[in-house]
């Protein structure tokens, strides 16, 4: 059985040596490769001298990198892990188990169950903004996972050569849970230790622009694979809306007989007719991504692990 350690690395020269060493001690026939990621620091040259398979990818971005290394990258097994030497690698064997036994697609090393990422992490924003984004998840797809945005997972070859990726940058772990919800691959939550960076290493994130950017790709996969839950909520807001603005005028014409408020009377109906054309779009849209969801289904079928 092949396993490839996938490691994405922006400047990080004071971890990546350690990381690579770990992970040669827990997987000693393992190939492990360091993307650099136009590091301007020694990240390549050290990842190079502990044996590690060193290649370049220009495009900035961990979703870009996580690209590059499905496309490039031939194994049984994949271990996605970051360089920042904050996931212990005693814990791979515990991740790799459910995928190797066919078990599960992914596992998740979860930093939740512990305590131990809440204790770690000094950035309360980011902990909030990871409860936030799982408890979103969670409710739209009716799920219980408790760690969405893990850097350390395991994979098998059929979802990491079958898992279009269209993230740029650290959305990308987001953009794999959900995707793997909506096409329902088996996922395993494996209960793990997180640590923080060490003294001196930087971290690349950053809370409000990152956390934008997750929002916004659950917003859009939200519209994309769950249309008529989208749109339909869109509508109702539209349909509430015309009806605060229509009774009135209902009620006047029936007390009257005339309706002198013209302007409320035309944005009620404009109102109502976007509530409309806003359901018609989610059912149409609807059945788009159940036919989308058939023929992934047939090229699961016709994939040759």
């Amino acid at each position: 059985m092949r396993i490839a350690v996938l490691i994405p690395c922006y400047n990080e020269e004071l971890t990546i040596g350690k990381v690579i060493a770990d992970f040669r001690r827990e997987l000693p026939d393992a190939d492990i490769y360091v993307y650099d990621n136009n590091s301007r620091d020694r990240t390549a040259d050290i990842a190079r001298a502990a044996g590690a398979i060193v290649r370049r990818e220009v495009r900035q971005g961990k979703g870009n990198v996580v690209r590059s290394m499905f496309r490039d990258i031939d194994a049984d097994i994949y271990v996605m892990i970051d360089g920042d030497d904050t996931y212990p690698a005693e814990f791979v064997h515990d991740l790799i188990q459910p995928v190797a036994a066919g078990e599960a697609d992914m596992s998740i090393g979860d930093r939740h169950s512990d305590g131990s990422y809440s204790s770690e992490n000094k950035r309360p924003f980011h902990n909030f903004g990871n409860q936030f984004v799982k408890a979103l998840i969670n409710r739209l797809f009716r799920s219980q996972l408790r760690d969405i945005m893990t850097g350390y997972r395991v994979f098998n070859r059929r979802f990491a050569k079958t898992m279009p990726i269209q993230s740029e940058g650290f959305e990308i772990e987001t953009e794999m849970t959900l995707h793997a919800l909506d096409k329902r691959f088996r996922i395993i939550e494996i209960p793990i230790r997180y640590r923080d960076r060490p003294p001196g290493s930087e971290s690349k994130l950053n809370t409000v622009s990152d956390g934008i950017r997750v929002l916004k790709t659950v917003f859009w996969i939200f519209k994309d694979y769950k249309p008529l839950a989208f749109f339909g909520t869109v509508a109702l807001l539209f349909f509430i809306a015309g009806l605060a603005v229509g009774i009135p005028v209902i009620t006047e014409f029936f007390a009257s007989g005339r309706i002198a408020k013209m302007p409320s009377a035309i944005l009620a109906v404009g109102l109502m007719v976007l509530a409309t054309n806003s359901l018609t779009c989610g059912f149409i849209l609807d059945t788009i991504v159940r036919n989308h969801r058939d023929n992934y289904e047939l090229l699961q079928n016709e994939f040759k692990d």
